[in-house]
């Protein structure tokens, strides 16, 4: 295992959703010896609306940005004292998802943790837009947090597959958490077509996934998944909920559809609305973010 330091980048803008986001992040950073940073970004336009207004006078940017960094030391402080966790933070400029992304990359994150408002409503959809660029620019892993219920452990994770090439590379870090956490990988495909041939190919990769991970020492359960009447995404939810799974893994890879805005839309519908974490992982791997795994 790598000595070298470990950094969870966590974004924070003191709504509620971004504390379960930090509070969440705790056990992760236990286990992989990491330190918290903690990051506020301002955005540009909201700065460039205060110095172009007759408010400018008063220096209100300054205030704001001085209340910002008391209460994200009292934040930070309050985590090292209460969770004996390593903590820092920084307050960064720019638009919201690069200012992300640039931290995580200074400071070669291990993962994001960041709390996301989801996309029922068209307000909700542009909150969680900041949310879906830094997943798809991000070099690290992303885990996402809508639900408002905090989870105290890792015990069950849920692993959904299917018959692109880029679905193996998950598996590998499915491995590395549930060695972590202590945990159950449950692996299945969600089935969305009768087709006989392609649900034997579905099959023999089941097991062969299965088999791959039961011998690196971790407990696996797997199965074929009827579609529900609804789709693909929210079959994958429904799973994990019956499942009582504590973490979903998802690729993100793109798809070619114009509807697509940011990453493949059915990431975007899990990452949306799923009550339970997601971690997010590109697929292709351009840096090594699996040194924390325990041997």
């Amino acid at each position: 295992m790598n000595q070298e330091k470990k950094v969870i980048v966590t974004p924070i803008d003191f709504s509620e959703q971004s504390l379960i986001a930090l509070s969440q992040t705790f056990n992760l950073a236990r286990l992989t010896g990491s330190h918290i940073r903690l990051l506020h970004v301002i955005d540009q336009d909201f700065v460039s609306h205060l110095t172009n207004s007759i408010f400018s006078k008063e220096n209100y940017a300054d205030q704001i940005r001085n209340d910002i960094e008391r209460r994200l030391d009292e934040l930070a402080s309050k985590v090292h004292k209460e969770e004996k966790i390593s903590t820092s933070t920084h307050i960064r400029t720019g638009k919201i998802y690069n200012e992300i992304v640039a931290e995580a990359n200074d400071v070669d994150a291990a993962f994001i943790v960041m709390g996301t408002q989801g996309a029922s409503t068209l307000k909700k959809k542009f909150l969680g837009s900041n949310t879906s660029r830094v997943i798809k620019e991000a070099l690290c892993p992303v885990i996402t947090i809508k639900g408002h219920e905090h989870l105290k452990g890792c015990k069950d994770i849920a692993l959904p597959l299917d018959l692109t090439k880029e679905t193996r590379e998950k598996v590998n870090y499915a491995i590395d958490m549930a060695k972590l956490f202590g945990a159950v990988v449950h692996i299945f495909s969600v089935l969305e077509t009768d087709d006989e041939f392609l649900v034997n190919k579905l099959e023999r990769q089941l097991q062969q996934v299965k088999q791959f991970i039961t011998e690196s020492g971790v407990e696996c359960q797997g199965e074929l998944v009827p579609q529900s009447d609804s789709n693909v995404s929210l079959s994958i939810i429904e799973y994990a909920r019956i499942k009582n799974c504590d973490l979903i893994i998802i690729m993100t890879q793109g798809e070619t559809n114009i509807a697509d805005l940011f990453i493949g839309t059915a990431a975007q519908e899990v990452i949306n609305n799923s009550e339970i974490p997601v971690l997010c992982i590109r697929p292709m791997v351009r840096k090594d973010t699996t040194q924390y795994v325990l041997s």
